[in-house]
């Protein structure tokens, strides 16, 4: 609910437990592969801007 208490129980809405061993079931929000598809994404933006550059000459 947008107040962040169920509307069913009225009580607040605490997320996972810590340790929560589901969430770690295919490791795509596992802190390496985050940084790693941030590392990626910069790298194809710096690569898109290469291109940019390169046509931008022409």
């Amino acid at each position: 609910m947008a107040n962040g208490r169920c509307r069913m129980h009225g009580g607040t809405s605490p997320g996972a437990p810590i340790g929560n061993t589901n969430a770690r079931k295919h490791g795509r929000y596992a802190a390496e592969a985050i940084a790693e598809r941030r590392e990626l994404a910069a790298l194809l933006r710096s690569m898109r801007a290469l291109v940019e550059e390169v046509d931008g000459q022409d």
